[in-house]
């Protein structure tokens, strides 16, 4: 349970790094690749789909903060070496615009942007995490079809986790 904003932005900061070394990972080759075929975010290369996450963080902020849900300008995008000052300038601004926010804000009610309806704050920041977390699994995705490393999530390959499973049930008596 996020009962806080610093135990939130502890949270995102994990969720950041991720993205941060993921798109890292990202070998030149990535650089204007987008899909053959496809319609909207299905068809972005993925310099958009960086700039799209690093934007999106802030749109997810500005309806958190009550300042509506307004987009910014994406930022500059359309090098490889952009790229990650994109993401990283995207985390420090997210921690700027809430940092100081009250924690009561985590349970107030926003209201929605195309219904009648309004979620928790905290949801809303959910949801701009969850959406981080989606476009860096589409990259993720579009690297592993490319052969390019696609790094372990939590530095363990599920082929090491295999691999210590007899160990770990002698272990355990299992």
């Amino acid at each position: 349970m996020i009962a806080s904003i610093a135990d939130f932005l502890r949270y995102f900061d994990a969720v950041h790094r991720r993205a941060h070394r993921d798109i890292a990972a990202l070998p030149p080759a990535a650089d204007g690749w987008l899909p053959a075929s496809g319609e909207g975010e299905s068809a972005w290369s993925i310099n958009t789909l960086i700039g799209h996450m690093a934007g999106a963080r802030l749109y997810f902020a500005s309806a958190y903060r009550g300042e509506g849900w307004i987009s910014p300008l994406p930022p500059e995008v359309s090098r490889r070496e952009l790229w990650l000052p994109a993401i990283d300038e995207s985390a420090t601004q997210l921690h700027a615009a809430l940092a100081d926010t009250p924690d009561a804000w985590l349970r107030r009610k926003v209201p929605m942007i195309d219904s009648d309806g309004a979620l928790s704050g905290w949801r809303v920041l959910m949801m701009m995490v969850e959406h981080d977390i989606h476009h860096r699994s589409q990259i993720d995705t579009y690297a592993s079809l490319n052969g390019w490393r696609v790094p372990d999530i939590y530095g363990r390959s599920a082929e090491t986790i295999g691999s210590l499973q007899e160990s770990e049930r002698t272990k355990h008596g299992r």
